[in-house]
């Protein structure tokens, strides 16, 4: 039978990368945002949902750029490939080749500054970013990826100033009011970061990786079975459980959670203002 790409396994796993992704903002030792970050730029090529499909279509197109490596949309198309089979050090040699060709393409450097953010090469990342857009015509894909590097650096008021001016291009994006509520849980304000998360998980396009992330501050505030709950639309009762179980087990287990847990609590919790709708 062929396997379906992601698996329900892989899935599963998405709590524990959220965690690892919240862990590795707050100075650990893991540095990739994985699915949080903003990924590789999407030309109109689909890549194909099924992995055994997926293992195909990446070799036929490393094949169209070994013949052709200069050509942008075969270079992209390979390094987004590459990097839906988490292969990104892979990814970012490819895309790397492409940026030394074409130095001045924006979109070049956009895709090669995301691979190498999702790569947890993060001051590379940021400082290639930051010559992907321009004030006069901003990105905001880039300005969220730009925003989760400067979280992981530990400037949470500069990563929320990316995410607001992100908003302000693309109101209540759900990637974006993703990342805005991973900040503020960073910043041990749980409240707020929960009242982002569910304004992301509430927009039409969002995926289970922005209700995986409410799942996980919900988890952080004890709030164990809105967590266990709202994973039930991805997975299977079974899966959603062990799940939240994991999560648990995480927390209990880490200082980190315990430290941004008391942190959350020292937090006054009165009326907050929701910045992040526009």
């Amino acid at each position: 039978m062929t396997k379906a790409f992601p698996s329900s396994a892989k899935q599963l796993r998405l709590c524990a990368a959220a965690l690892a992704a919240l862990l590795a903002l707050s100075g650990c030792n893991r540095t990739s945002l994985g699915d949080i970050t903003g990924s590789i730029g999407r030309p109109s090529t689909t890549l194909p949902k099924d992995e055994s499909q997926l293992r195909r279509f990446a070799e036929e197109w490393g094949q169209r750029y070994d013949r052709n490596p200069k050509d942008k949309t075969t270079a992209m198309t390979y390094a987004r490939a590459l990097h839906a089979l988490d292969q990104d050090a892979q990814a970012v040699a490819v895309l790397q080749g492409l940026a030394i060709t074409y130095p001045d393409d924006m979109k070049v450097l956009g895709a090669y500054g995301k691979a190498l953010a999702d790569a947890g090469r993060v001051r590379q990342a940021a400082e290639i970013l930051q010559k992907a857009h321009t004030p006069e015509r901003p990105d905001w894909s880039i300005l969220s990826t730009q925003g989760s590097l400067a979280d992981q650096l530990g400037d949470h008021e500069a990563a929320r100033g990316y995410y607001d001016s992100a908003l302000k291009i693309r109101p209540n994006e759900p990637t974006v009011l993703s990342n805005l509520g991973l900040s503020y849980a960073l910043a041990k304000n749980l409240p707020r970061a929960e009242e982002t998360l569910r304004l992301a998980a509430s927009q039409p396009t969002a995926d289970r990786r922005v209700r995986q992330n409410l799942a996980l501050v919900l988890a952080l505030q004890g709030k164990f079975s809105e967590a266990e709950e709202l994973s039930r639309q991805d997975l299977s009762p079974v899966d959603a459980a062990q799940n939240v179980a994991s999560i648990r087990q995480m927390i209990s287990q880490s200082d980190t959670w315990r430290d941004i847990q008391t942190g959350a609590a020292a937090q006054p919790r009165g009326p907050t203002k929701r910045s992040a709708a526009r």
